[in-house]
């Protein structure tokens, strides 16, 4: 784990590069994080029993948009 969080925190100071290759590869890489990190706490809500409604508010989205995302999960 702590890996995977050094390993996180470098590509979050590789977004802030100078270079816009390292930089766009580091933003991709990060936007993928954000989205399994969100795709992984949506199934925990949902395993807690949390409505669409909770997990969009959580979100700051609406709950059609997260349902409309995640439905099929």
């Amino acid at each position: 784990m702590l890996t995977h969080m050094r390993e996180a925190v470098r590509t979050a100071e590789e977004a802030t590069s100078p270079d816009p290759r390292v930089g766009l590869r580091a933003v991709a890489a990060l936007r993928l994080l954000v989205d399994r990190l969100e795709a992984l706490q949506v199934d925990n809500a949902r395993r807690l029993g949390w409505s669409w409604e909770e997990i969009g508010s959580a979100l700051n989205v609406s709950k059609q948009a997260v349902h409309r995302k995640y439905r099929r999960r």
